[in-house]
């Protein structure tokens, strides 16, 4: 189950209380106070972690709550500091204030750290307040709170490329073929119902490591960003990537315009975001195996020059035109090699 957006609580440590005490001790007739402090409460801290690519654990336990410290003691001993959790969460995930819509933090990168909530101070003991006029104080301090959040937490998938089109345009199976990604593939629309993302490497030798991320996404359909089919739930999952592979079929079976089909998914995309309208775009014609009617191709490849967006013609099933166009993804979004 790929889940990407959860709200959960997290409640940081309170503060110990300060103690009131006195010494009895021998040999000490005059005595004084000896309340010491209390420990502070432990913090909250969300944690980046590339074990999750899902908000899922957090649908099972939406709630995480530090330790409080420790009340202080007599003899000025020092409550204990309660302890810290460490809360894993996926790179990408953007961490808002439930209650204000507050952006909080935006997790990029494995290891990030982000103190979400705050322990409480411990409260001074009454050995704090003597002085040379005021020698036994009574006075002692209960610990401050620790924070409390309510927090929305949005997941959005890290990935240089993102496949987008309408459904049964190949997305899957293109990406199947080039990654080693493995998502369901079948002959019939909405088989994604959920993001996937598959590394492709670029190098045709050992020496050049390079690999890019491509993510596929549900496909759009005309109303998409009223809620028709999947509606635009996964499109902040390609809002991140710096350049999307438009995937319109080409081939006879659909019995629709090629051309239409291209304007649909762009106007979905400017209903969501204009910002993502606006990315850097390739235009890509799947299934040529499968495309009779060479006019269908042709209307497309004149739309996508009238754009001024580079055009490819690929079969993902043959495996025609995947070498070009896993060069030029590769060329958009990686740096080129430096010679050694």
């Amino acid at each position: 189950m790929f889940i990407d957006e959860v709200k959960i609580r997290v409640k940081a440590g309170d503060g110990g209380n300060g103690c009131l005490a006195f010494r009895r001790e021998k040999f000490v007739p005059r005595g004084g106070p000896s309340g010491g402090d209390g420990g502070r409460g432990g913090d909250v801290v969300l944690v980046a972690s590339q074990h999750y690519n899902t908000l899922l654990h957090f649908r099972f336990n939406p709630e995480h709550k530090a330790e409080r410290g420790r009340h202080g003691e007599g003899s000025n001993r020092t409550g204990r500091d309660g302890a810290s959790i460490e809360v894993p969460t996926p790179v990408g995930t953007i961490v808002y204030d439930a209650d204000s819509g507050e952006l909080l933090h935006d997790f990029i990168e494995a290891g990030d750290r982000f103190v979400v909530a705050r322990g409480g101070r411990g409260g001074k003991g009454n050995a704090r307040f003597a002085t040379s006029t005021h020698q036994t104080p009574t006075e002692h301090e209960p610990g401050k709170p620790g924070e409390e959040r309510r927090l929305r937490l949005e997941l959005k998938l890290l990935a240089d490329v993102g496949l987008v089109g309408f459904p049964n345009a190949g997305k899957s199976t293109l990406i199947s073929r080039i990654s080693a990604a493995r998502p369901k593939i079948a002959d019939y629309p909405f088989t994604t119902l959920e993001p996937n993302l598959g590394v492709v490497s670029v190098g045709a030798d050992a020496s050049d490591q390079r690999t890019f991320v491509v993510a596929d996404i549900p496909g759009l359909i005309e109303g998409a960003h009223t809620g028709h089919g999947l509606g635009t739930q996964f499109l902040r999952h390609v809002e991140r990537t710096r350049l999307l592979a438009h995937l319109v079929d080409v081939s006879d079976a659909t019995g629709r315009d090629p051309v239409r089909d291209f304007e649909i998914v762009m106007d979905e995309l400017a209903s969501f975001s204009q910002a993502l309208a606006e990315k850097p775009m390739i235009v890509v014609a799947t299934k040529l195996d499968a495309a009779q009617n060479p006019e269908r191709i042709a209307s497309l490849e004149q739309m996508a020059h009238r754009r001024g967006l580079p055009y490819f013609k690929i079969s993902s099933v043959t495996g025609e035109g995947l070498e070009t166009l896993t060069r030029a993804m590769a060329g958009a979004v990686l740096a080129p090699t430096q010679p050694a």
